[in-house]
């Protein structure tokens, strides 16, 4: 029998922390009461029906912890399996175990899924080991801001300067000054190594390093909650950075491609230290009708050549191949083409060989690529495409004597924007927030004047990097009045990221740059 009510750590920021365990509890959930610290990524594994409640401080009408304890209560008496969403580990310095206890006398089942305490992940990123062999034989967690004090915890510190060891305390604006003169005055040394994290985790994570001394006179202290590691340990920094080392680090990079498709492009850039703001103009729909589609897949082995120009033209043709009488034995005989990379490995994931890519990963390259390889006049070719696709590429097989069937295996439509939990990219613009926008389709750059105004989305990227993934999105992008800054050598996901990463050295060498990619 599942629990009522899940206690979900879900770690110090970044949304990937959390558990396995947690993103089952929080799929299965019918209600979601989440602190306001908890990443807004997570709140979209949950169902599209559940309710969502911040309790926050930041929420509008925060809730105090009895509040909170009775909602948990009456939502599961309600029936409802409920995820109580925490920020870093519910279990320490948190109001968890009161939760827990306060179920426990109400007779309502939980579940308590660990999660990661920001004391642990927020140094880990930022390349400090709060144990290391010689840097002491003690950890030791200091509660600081967790219950948003404003003073200085009232413990032993003269008891903690003869441990030797490392201490990590969670720290609001006005503690940390008083908590540095408690050490300073308690035994610690002005040279102790210490580090002070703020946004842990997250792209926008910044570390302010020295000593007990130094960081009493620094000037880089800001007015926000941080993570404060004081020992040894602190200096390793030094050796073991590696989260905000990396070549997109702290980038904000919008990415405009379909949700369903953008984890590819999503994962690239979060691997290289960028923050990746999804916002999908476009969304992907079956055909509304499915009649033409389902004929040529029925007739498949009459025709002489299919042309595949996107992976969405393969899943959707096999999906419809798959669901009729056929399958895949029937497009022995019948030669494939695949325009890109992207869409041949779509093809292989099926165990179909292609029979020809074009060198350029582009409609207008299709035509010659498929002349070279045999004379087209009377040749019966399929091409399942988008319902927005251009004409060109019919036109030009048309004038080259093929008999052309297109049909429309996908529709590409606008979609909704700003749902809950989603950040406000056009203030972020408005706001000189953004570094890049991305655009991968001619489709994602029309949808995106669409929702925001043709002229207004032109003033809005004017000062800010346009990365396209090919010309014919440059040209869509120009037909706007949007240039386009970055454009990869070879049109894919990969080389539109190797294009964003040389970007940025170009221009931090004081260089700059309209056309590149890494290879």
């Amino acid at each position: 029998m599942r629990p009522a009510v899940y206690l979900i750590g879900t770690g110090p920021g970044d949304p990937r922390l959390i558990s396995v365990r947690g993103l089952q509890a929080i799929a299965d959930a019918d209600v979601l009461i989440y602190d306001h610290l908890v990443h807004p990524r997570l709140l979209r594994d949950a169902k599209p029906e559940a309710e969502k409640i911040d309790v926050g401080a930041a929420a509008p009408q925060p809730l105090d912890q009895e509040a909170i304890c009775y909602l948990l209560a009456e939502k599961a008496r309600e029936g409802k399996v409920v995820a109580r969403l925490k920020w870093g580990d519910a279990f320490v310095f948190d109001r968890g175990g009161q939760e827990a206890l306060f179920l426990h006398e109400q007779g309502v089942s939980f579940e308590v899924v660990p999660g990661i305490p920001a004391a642990v992940g927020t140094p880990a990123y930022a390349g400090i080991p709060v144990t290391y062999p010689g840097g002491g034989d003690t950890l030791t967690f200091v509660r600081g801001h967790e219950d948003e004090s404003t003073a200085a915890p009232p413990i032993d510190w003269g008891a903690l300067a003869k441990l030797r060891g490392t201490v990590v305390c969670y720290v609001g604006p006005q503690q940390l000054p008083d908590v540095l003169k408690a050490l300073l005055a308690n035994g610690f040394s002005k040279d102790e190594p210490a580090a002070v994290v703020y946004d842990g985790t997250l792209p926008s994570q910044e570390t302010v390093e020295g000593t007990l001394q130094s960081l009493t006179e620094s000037k880089r202290l800001r007015q926000k909650p941080a993570t404060l590691v004081v020992g040894r340990v602190a200096a390793l920094r030094q050796h073991l950075r590696w989260f905000d080392d990396r070549p997109l680090f702290g980038k904000r990079i919008v990415v405009t491609r379909s949700r369903d498709q953008a984890a590819g492009l999503v994962d690239l850039l979060e691997s290289l230290g960028a923050e990746p703001i999804e916002a999908p103009m476009i969304r992907i729909a079956p055909p509304d009708d499915y009649e033409p589609l389902d004929r040529a897949v029925a007739n498949v082995g009459t025709y002489d050549w299919i042309v595949f120009t996107s992976a969405n033209a393969v899943d959707f043709f096999m999906r419809r191949l798959y669901a009729g009488s056929g399958d895949i034995r029937d497009l022995k005989g019948v030669r494939l083409c695949a325009v890109g990379p992207t869409t041949a490995e779509r093809l292989s994931r099926h165990g179909v060989k292609i029979d020809l890519q074009p060198l350029e990963y582009r409609s207008e390259s299709i035509v010659p690529a498929l002349v070279k390889s045999g004379d087209l006049n009377g040749r019966r070719v399929l091409l399942p495409r988008a319902d927005i696709a251009r004409e060109l590429l019919v036109d030009e097989l048309r004038r080259a004597g093929a008999d052309v069937t297109e049909v429309t295996a996908y529709r590409t439509v606008i979609a909704e924007m700003e749902r809950e939990g989603e950040p406000d990219i056009y203030r972020m613009l408005l706001e000189k927030r953004i570094d890049v926008v991305t655009f991968t389709s001619a489709s994602t750059v029309r949808n995106f004047t669409k929702v925001f105004g043709a002229e207004q989305a032109a003033d809005l990227l004017r000062t800010t990097a346009v990365a396209s993934i090919g010309p014919v999105t440059a040209e869509a992008a120009e037909h706007y009045g949007i240039a386009t800054t970055i454009m990869p050598k070879d049109y894919t996901i990969p080389a539109l990221v190797g294009a964003i990463v040389q970007y940025f050295r170009e221009r931090e060498s004081g260089g700059g740059i309209r056309e590149s990619g890494l290879h």
